[in-house]
């Protein structure tokens, strides 16, 4: 090697010793954080008895994690099992599972991004799923749902006038999935809501704040005309929550540790 090329490697080394090493993403999810989850959401009143989180299985897109059919406040990281992305669970070893379990394999399907899914029958939202008022950002920490109006999920578009509006089946499950589309929340008629995000923090972060915004509307529209956020309001309040979700959630954690 000449002595320009000997000088060349040393500046690239130099400069590779010194470049900053690439900004970490988010730790992977474990079943802890599952369990974790599901005892937020019961504590802060997003579900009740009913109601589930679950997250991609960081190891295989293919799969996620999902607890037994119990409520949300016991679970347990021993709770959480496996599922494919038909929902078939892989590891119950004769553990009942949720019967809309459907609505986590069909958005995990449809939807690379998502790797977290909330599913809950939070009262404040119904409201907006069975009128013509659709549920709208009305302040800073809504603005996921964005300017338009979120999506509401008909489940008699494809399962007829006689179901028990639960999502127990894969065609229903693909039904709601096609719904949401690329929204972060979807409502479901007469049902609930289904949040989804980039990781578990953030979609509890959402389901959260979707029961509080429509709580806010509510309140609003009884008083009169409402100021929704711009569409421009609704985007860069967003971006701005990505720094906040990890505060909500550590605060969160702590209260259902002791």
């Amino acid at each position: 090697m000449d002595r320009p090329q000997f000088l060349l490697g040393v500046l690239a080394a130099s400069a590779a010793a010194a470049a900053p090493a690439p900004a970490a993403g988010p730790p992977a999810a474990t079943r802890e954080d599952v369990a974790v989850a599901n005892r937020v959401l019961a504590h802060e009143g997003v579900v009740d008895g009913f109601g589930h989180v679950s997250v991609r299985d960081p190891a295989d897109a293919s799969r996620y994690w999902l607890a037994r059919s119990m409520a949300p406040a016991l679970v347990t990281a021993a709770d959480v099992l496996t599922y494919d992305l038909e929902s078939t669970p892989l590891d119950a070893n004769g553990a009942t599972s949720y019967l809309e379990r459907f609505i986590h394999g069909a958005i995990y399907k449809a939807r690379p991004d998502v790797q977290s899914i909330v599913h809950a029958h939070t009262p404040a939202v119904i409201p907006f799923g069975v009128s013509s008022v659709p549920l709208r950002a009305v302040f800073h920490m809504g603005a996921f749902l964005g300017s338009d109006g979120i999506p509401v999920f008909e489940i008699r578009d494809t399962g007829g006038s006689a179901t028990d509006l639960l999502v127990s089946s894969n065609a229903l499950g693909d039904a709601l999935a096609r719904t949401l589309g690329g929204a972060n929340v979807a409502l479901m008629r007469g049902h609930g809501m289904v949040a989804v995000a980039g990781s578990i923090p953030e979609a509890v972060f959402r389901a959260y704040y979707t029961a509080q915004d429509a709580q806010l509307e509510g309140e609003a529209l009884r008083m009169g005309s409402v100021k929704f956020l711009t569409a421009d309001e609704a985007r860069h309040a967003t971006q701005t929550q990505t720094s906040l979700v990890a505060r909500s959630w550590e605060l969160w954690k702590r209260a259902v540790s002791h």
